[in-house]
């Protein structure tokens, strides 16, 4: 009989399921959603009753009982440390000294506002190559165009709205995707488990009753297919946006900074400057491998001066040339601006939109640093230098309107010229790392929820387990960008893309969290309007200029997004093709009773480790491996590498462990659960120590249980198990609420090796002590065959399932299920990878799934 316990809310009542709370709970156990597995959750050592009650077969049903807990703090099966990684900590950037504050404050410098940073060396001289400068009037107005463009992109919405819609520290497309799945059933992976709300990651807040709307949404979201794929598709597509992003960031910053040297140097031709910029690129991505912490702590000074010289230089130009340019604070410039230039007016709106370039990195960079920290500095120092540089950058036009096109360095007086151009290459070099950590961050993401093709991934910090860097991601950056930068002739074409490439993220994050506000937030209805209304308007309005350009070179930008998108897009639909597969063809109780203990086979002494991707039900992989091989271990453990959609597991909530199949098997399943950003770094001879330690620390705990249950059953035999209740008290204490548990199967409690077939593993056992329950018998029994076992050697059972398209499917099926997924399945970076197990302790075998 196999029981499920799904932590239900009773009556509407539970309006939050973070696994620190405790409460009385009635739970109906029915299983109808892990209908094969015995449901070993053991999310705390004191849920009871649910273990003893399933020893027969994984997909019995029950008898629809119900019972009165206590949930509190829950820990696995496996509350051991079971990894070399950090523990889980929500914010890992509190209770430093002053000293190691200011430290990471430059690195929020080096590594989060770099782009943003840099606007300034390209906004103008764009722009008035799209609408020239005809008077006074026209300065002004398009100063006031990038003021506000500045106040309401960057700090209104990001920096006042869309940092606090991160999930626990992390930013991006992906975590605000996350975040949506995490309350409602949004994601096209079946392999939800309703102990995965039970991590206290989940932070999980139900709508309550009186909510209406946001249960509407929640249960429009989830019952119907075609909201999911078009959420998942607005999700690939801005994160495609973001990997194209960390092309043309570089790209056009590089290039910016070095065409300073046309005012410097008058020999100077754009051959040249191209030239130094590829230099320039690739010692760049070379450098990406030493890490956001050293490389950040290093360039986070640098970017300081940058800023200061913004501020510095823009006051000089302001007393120096005109104070007047102050007056483009007041926004009716900006109608006078398009009145007098109409068209030419919406054209520059595609360069006015560069001043806002970089704000999504702050979003997207988030993992690295704390909101408070980003915020703080972005209000308190970036914003400031930003404005002060723009106002002296018109300031200057005022009197020197014919120098438009290089307005940045022409505004620099002729002393401090080159010392400026130094740190000007310096902070655009810093300004390409921004979002190119973002873009190692979103594909990290990705990977966790099966939307990215598994690659090897390299932490750089010991301390902080967000600081990550991807070989062959930064490589085919580095490639893109260099034919980028080849192919463009120029900075404006170059900042026509780079719009198109920002406004594409910036529209899905506003989408995003929208749906944020109304399913989670639950703010007033009028509120989450007015930022849709206004800000998704504002950035379609922009986008509506960017589009004009794509002719001109910005094509290429955009063919690039939608390979990255096809790439994500066919990887998950032939995930969810694969998973879906092997849910149908897993193998039944059924077959397994009628093959018995020792499953049609010989039992060999040992434990395999069988890995695979189900969650519940005992994998087709599992019956070919007993067909293929001559012999089974004596004690299989189904092992699945599962990403939640949260940050972090902690480590005391990695695992979940289970009981499949009657004792006599000595079949278990070990879920180990992982968030996005969990760093995976393990020893298998550790893992195996841990593995089997908590296995035993499993078996004595449901040893236990069982005797607890025993010991109030013996009054009321004779009653229906159908009104079943145990009382869980907030000591530890479990109480019969008068109903034996286990009346229905004491048959089955009989000593194990009595089922067993000859061919398995006998351990030798101590003389049998008349004061031992038949409890402590069977505990004993099994924890000296599992030590026997142990001793035999632990082999890595790695089934490799494919998937081809039938022969009666479309085309396009087969095209990208025999062809594009077989490609990436081939060329990513199997899931056993990060366990350094020697050759001889591996066995592997390959199956074919038709769909």
């Amino acid at each position: 009989m196999a029981e499920e316990e799904e932590s239900e809310e009773i009556n509407g009542g539970l309006a939050s399921m973070d696994s620190t709370e405790s409460r009385w709970v009635f739970q109906d156990e029915d299983d109808s959603e892990i209908e094969d597995d015995y449901d070993e959750d053991d999310d705390a050592s004191q849920r009871t009753a649910n273990t003893a009650a399933a020893l027969d077969s994984e997909d019995e049903d029950d008898n629809a009982e119900q019972r009165l807990i206590r949930t509190g703090p829950r820990i696995d099966s496996f509350d051991v440390e079971a990894l070399e990684v950090p523990g889980a900590v929500r914010n890992e950037y509190e209770d430093y000294s002053m000293g190691r504050r200011i430290s990471l404050a430059f690195q929020t410098l080096g590594v989060v506002f770099g782009d943003v940073g840099t606007s300034p060396l390209y906004t103008f001289s764009v722009m008035f190559k799209k609408a020239p400068i005809n008077g006074d009037e026209d300065v002004i107005g398009a100063l006031s165009l990038v003021l506000y463009t500045l106040i309401l992109i960057p700090l209104v919405k990001y920096v006042l709205v869309v940092l606090w819609a991160n999930d626990d520290g992390e930013g991006g497309t992906f975590a605000l995707y996350s975040l949506i799945c995490r309350h409602a059933k949004v994601s096209l992976l079946p392999n939800q488990l309703p102990s995965d709300a039970r991590i206290s990651s989940f932070r999980l807040k139900v709508p309550s009753a009186e909510l209406e709307r946001s249960l509407k949404i929640k249960e429009r979201l989830e019952n119907s297919q075609a909201l999911k794929k078009l959420l998942l598709m607005l999700v690939l597509a801005g994160t495609s946006m973001v990997i194209a992003d960390g092309v043309i960031t570089p790209a056009m910053s590089v290039t910016s900074a070095v065409s300073g040297l046309k005012v410097g140097v008058e020999a100077i031709e754009q051959d040249e400057v191209r030239m130094i910029s590829v230099a320039f690129l690739v010692i760049l991505f070379s450098v990406q491998k030493f890490g956001t912490s050293k490389v950040g702590l290093v360039v986070g000074p640098a970017l300081f001066i940058w800023f200061c010289c913004l501020a510095g230089f823009g006051i000089y130009n302001l007393v120096k040339y005109d104070t007047s340019v102050l007056k483009a604070f007041n926004p009716v410039h900006i109608y006078y601006f398009f009145k007098r230039n109409t068209t030419k007016a919406w054209y520059c709106l595609g360069g006015c939109l560069l001043c806002a370039t970089g704000s999504e990195a702050m979003f997207a960079d988030l993992c690295y640093f704390s909101v408070r920290s980003v915020q703080l500095t972005f209000v308190f120092l970036v914003l400031p230098c930003l404005l002060l540089g723009y106002l002296g950058q018109a300031a200057y036009l005022m009197e020197n309107p014919t120098l438009a096109e290089q307005a940045f360095f022409s505004s620099i007086p002729s002393g401090a010229f080159w010392p400026v151009f130094i740190v000007a290459n310096v902070a655009a070099l810093i300004a390409s790392r921004a979002m190119t950590t973002a873009t190692f961050s979103c594909i990290k993401q990705s990977t966790a929820l099966g939307c990215f093709p598994r690659l090897k991934i390299i932490h750089t910090s010991r301390k902080f387990m967000g600081q990550i860097y991807i070989p062959v991601i930064n490589w085919f950056l580095l490639a893109v960008c260099l034919v980028f930068v080849c192919c463009i002739t120029s900075v404006d074409e170059i900042g026509n893309a780079y719009g198109i490439a920002e406004l594409g993220v910036m529209m899905m994050t506003t989408i995003l969290v929208t749906i944020v506000m109304l399913l989670i937030w639950q703010i007033n209805i009028v509120i989450v309007l007015c930022f849709l209304v206004f800000f998704l308007g504002l950035e379609l309005t922009f986008f509506s200029s960017v589009l004009w350009s794509v002719p001109d070179g910005s094509w290429i930008i955009l063919v690039f997004a939608v390979i990255m998108f096809l790439i994500m897009y066919i990887w998950n639909y032939g995930s969810k093709l694969k998973y879906e597969t092997e849910v149908k063809q897993k193998l039944s109780m059924d077959l397994m009773r009628e093959l018995g203990s020792d499953l049609g086979t010989m039992r060999a002494p040992g434990i395999g480790l069988l890995y695979n991707e189900l969650v519940k039900g005992i994998p087709a992989i599992f019956g070919h491996f007993l067909t293929t091989l001559p012999a089974i271990h004596s004690m299989i453990i189904f092992v699945c590498i599962k990403y939640v959609p949260v940050p972090v597991v902690p480590q005391s909530e990695r695992f979940l462990f289970r009981r499949v199949c009657p004792k006599s098997y000595h079949i278990f399943r070990c879920i180990a659960r992982y968030g996005y950003k969990d760093v995976r770094k393990e020893n298998h001879q550790t893992f195996e120590q841990l593995l089997i330690e908590s296995l035993e620390k499993f078996i004595r705990r449901e040893a236990q249980e069982r005797s607890l249950e025993s010991d109030g059953d013996g009054d009321t035999d004779s009653e229906d198990l159908s009104g079943s209740r145990v009382l869980i008290a907030p000591n530890g204490s479990v109480y019969s609420l008068g109903v034996p548990l286990l009346s229905d199967f004491r048959d089955t409690s009989k000593p194990i090796l009595e089922a067993s077939t000859s061919e398995e593993v006998r351990p030798v056992l101590p003389p049998a002590d008349p004061a031992m329950s038949d409890t402590e018998h069977s505990l004993e029994r099994e924890l000296s065959f599992i030590r026997k076992a142990k001793e035999s050697g632990v082999v890595y059972l790695l089934g490799h399932g494919d998937i081809r398209a039938r022969k009666d499917s479309w085309f396009i099926k087969k095209l990208v299920i025999n062809y594009f997924y077989a490609f990436l399945r081939k060329n990513c970076r199997r899931g056993i990878a990060n366990l350094s197990v020697p050759h001889s302790n591996l066995m592997q075998v390959g199956m074919t799934y038709m769909v």
